[in-house]
């Protein structure tokens, strides 16, 4: 990792040192657009097809039967399904801290305005399978899909070399209610939900990480009118470490990140030179006994070190950057969080990995990445429902609020507008 001093800089910008790793997707549009149009022409015989050519096989029977289900979830040993366990009842129990009812307002005599959560009827959920089964992330998505009602939850998932899913997929499925399975990767489980199959259901939305041919097929079917859960990118991490960090502990969370791929990006920024020297020896020492360390070795290309004058300065360079994970290793952590402004997910203190956030704190780990923390948020329950608006008035009301309406209308030249007001009084 390069080592940047920008302690003598007035106002440090994050893109001025620190650009994340660029994907040209214009590149795999064509390829991806072909895909898609193949399987909203010939549904599952195209589906199939595709399978075949990128994972290998093409399962007869796309959708797994409960019986199926049930002996995969089966196998799975018991000290993991005990974490699932734990896991999903935390994530619960945070997400269901969303559930608040809405009020009725009053917002002058006789009209009265209130807003009411309604569940997106369809949703897919794609969770990516191959070294690393993402049966976390199916936990992160069915769980608030769940609490917000949803009626339909379709999960999409590669299969193995033998047709089938991972068992802790199958396990956590069956434990947070997801509706139906179907053993279907790729951009091709994309525009099956997208567009619908003989098999597979049209979904409303689509939540859900993948590669950069998933990410791209998402990015096209939003075009056509399918909603997705956010735009994505790489996973990073930045932690602002001072003197009282533990160096081992924040090399540590920078390799959790940096394994994830070679295009991830992880950023470390301090107070303290002396920290920086001790981190970065730190991660060479992990780095050699990790089982992804030529991955985490790429992906540590793509990262900085900054130095900075004090916790102010950390956080101005780290606000511009947006993190989709922060780490606060520092004194006074929870007073410095209060001018955190871009981040997707914010650990406090040298107790707090983000590891717990990605798997079972209960917080939700699919969060922006790629500076959209800026704009978007993590995924919740408000992500699967829409909130519709309603208002009540009476004669009376109308008569007070109807002469502004009019003459607002008139002055835009709605003529019917006003009309529909007038004729009422």
């Amino acid at each position: 990792m390069e080592v940047i001093d920008i302690r003598e800089t007035a106002a440090p910008a994050a893109g001025g040192w620190l650009k994340r790793p660029v994907l040209d997707t214009r590149s795999l549009e064509e390829s991806v657009a072909g895909i898609l149009a193949e399987v909203r022409k010939d549904g599952d015989k195209a589906v199939r097809k595709f399978s075949l050519r990128f994972d290998r096989v093409a399962p007869e029977t796309l959708e797994m039967g409960l019986e199926e289900i049930t002996a995969g979830a089966a196998g799975l040993e018991e000290g993991l399904k005990e974490a699932i366990r734990m896991a999903a009842e935390n994530i619960r129990l945070f997400h269901s801290a969303q559930l608040r009812p809405e009020p009725v307002v009053g917002t002058m005599p006789g009209v009265r305005c209130w807003r009411k959560p309604v569940a997106i009827g369809k949703v897919g959920l794609y969770i990516p399978g191959g070294s690393a089964p993402l049966f976390s992330t199916l936990l992160m998505l069915a769980i608030p899909a769940r609490l917000a009602g949803c009626r339909e939850i379709v999960l999409c998932s590669p299969p193995d070399v033998h047709g089938g899913l991972h068992p802790a997929i199958l396990y956590a499925a069956e434990l947070v209610g997801v509706t139906r399975i179907f053993r279907v990767g790729g951009v091709q489980a994309i525009a099956a939900m997208a567009y619908g199959t003989e098999t597979i259901p049209a979904v409303y939305k689509i939540f859900g990480p993948g590669n950069q041919f998933v990410t791209c097929a998402k990015q096209l079917v939003q075009r056509d009118g399918v909603a997705i859960d956010m735009p994505a990118g790489p996973s990073e991490v930045a932690v602002y470490a001072d003197d009282s960090a533990d160096a081992g502990f924040v090399a540590a969370d920078l390799l959790s990140q940096a394994e994830h791929g070679a295009d991830s990006q992880v950023v470390l920024v301090s107070t303290s030179a002396a920290v920086v020297e001790r981190v970065l020896t730190e991660v060479e020492r992990q780095l050699a006994l990790l089982p992804r360390a030529d991955i985490a070795r790429k992906a540590l290309g793509n990262s900085r070190a900054f130095l900075v004058r004090d916790g102010e300065q950390a956080l101005q360079l780290l606000n511009d950057y947006a993190p989709e994970h922060l780490i606060l290793s520092c004194r006074d952590a929870e007073q410095l969080a209060e001018v955190v402004i871009n981040a997707g997910s914010v650990f406090l203190g040298n107790y707090s990995p983000e590891s717990v956030g990605d798997y079972a704190s209960g917080t939700n780990h699919v969060l922006p990445t790629n500076g959209h923390a800026r704009a978007y948020s993590g995924v919740s329950v408000d992500s699967f429902v829409k909130k519709i608006t309603f208002q009540q008035l009476t004669k009376e009301g109308l008569a007070g609020i109807g002469d502004a309406v009019q003459r607002m209308a008139e002055a835009e030249g709605l003529e019917a507008h006003a009309r529909a007001v007038g004729i009422r009084l």
